[in-house]
């Protein structure tokens, strides 16, 4: 097409998210929340997803997420966004049911063919998946956004909140970082047909494996990493979780084509706002390179799983990843006692 969907937008993918800290000041002031009894995970802790206890065998997962292209195909852009909206359920432990379509484009400007195919490309992911997108909702806006609202369903026994993670847990990364750094290297012209297809290969990996995670004996808690870097969202998991983390920089799976553009300071705009909201309660050692903080706090579009899983059990946790199909999953850190915070070597 002769429209470039990504120069309709002033962002792309998660690193059109709100930076967390001015998202937390956003927030502050909300009431507190009601007691509803049956409402197992809510805003406390910043966590995936909603679950809603339906019955002893049964909880309901809900979320929502969409954005706006991180690339130009129409039909990738439909994959990649419906790949990471349906993530969340996942990474919760649970298994989707259904989806509704979040569709917000220009019409007078993008073709009703590019439209179609971006519908397209998330139906796709949703039958690969295997729910359906049973609806939705669509407004004529000023630039593209599409998404999904998920809901799954999963045993309550078997939710994973990222607030249960336990000191001496080891850390485990799903995919490999890099992916909002590649998606700024496209809109610029200087991604290559191989960075384009590492990029498109890991943002529709679906992160299925979570369901199966989730009855994985030793496995205490699970986030997916997406707009708020790496660094934002395990800094989630400790607070959460009230434990400290330490990150070995060089056990971090990397997307090979994104070392080099990081090197040079290629990046989305989050990357700044993630690393100022970040403050004191991140610690870069004096051995971390400037590109290597950077790629930490990329805005990570469909990202890997990140799961505290007890020592014991790593090793069975980590074949599990690779069975499935995620060859760069690797042990990136440990958790500990101590006020949260993330110290990085």
């Amino acid at each position: 097409m002769s429209i470039r969907l990504t120069q309709l937008s002033h962002g792309g993918g998660c690193g059109c998210k709100i930076a967390p800290a001015l998202l937390a000041e956003m927030l502050a002031k909300l009431p507190a929340g009601q007691a509803f009894p049956q409402l197992l995970v809510g805003t406390e802790t910043a966590d995936d997803a909603a679950v809603y206890l339906l019955n002893e065998q049964q909880a309901l997962v809900a979320t929502t997420d969409f954005f706006m292209p991180i690339v130009d195909d129409p039909y990738d852009f439909g994959r990649i966004s419906a790949t990471n909206a349906v993530s969340d359920i996942y990474a919760m432990g649970g298994s989707p049911i259904m989806a509704l379509a979040i569709v917000g484009m220009p019409v007078n400007s993008l073709p009703v063919e590019a439209i179609q195919q971006i519908l397209a490309g998330g139906a796709a992911v949703a039958q690969a998946a295997g729910f359906p997108i049973a609806g939705g909702h669509s407004i004529d806006a000023p630039e593209p956004i599409y998404g999904l609202a998920v809901m799954g369903l999963v045993h309550p026994k078997r939710i994973k909140r990222n607030a249960d993670a336990q000191a001496g847990d080891r850390l485990i990364l799903g995919k490999p970082l890099g992916i909002g750094i590649l998606g700024t290297a496209m809109k610029k012209g200087l991604l290559d047909p191989a960075g384009y297809a590492e990029l498109l290969a890991t943002t529709t990996q679906l992160n299925q494996i979570g369901a199966s995670l989730a009855g994985m004996d030793g496995v205490h808690a699970m986030t997916d990493v997406t707009g708020f870097g790496l660094l934002g969202h395990l800094l989630e998991i400790c607070r959460g979780s009230q434990l400290a983390a330490d990150i070995e920089a060089s056990q971090l799976p990397l997307l090979a084509s994104a070392i080099g553009f990081a090197q040079q300071g290629i990046g989305p705009g989050a990357i700044e706002r993630n690393l100022a909201s970040f403050g004191s309660s991140v610690v870069f050692g004096a051995e971390v390179a400037d590109w290597q903080r950077r790629i930490l706090a990329d805005a990570q579009t469909s990202g890997g799983l990140l799961v505290s899983v007890a020592a014991e059990q790593t090793p069975a946790v980590l074949a599990a990843f690779h069975a499935a199909g995620f060859a760069e999953a690797s042990v990136i850190g440990t958790l500990a006692p101590g006020a949260p915070r993330i110290r990085v070597c």
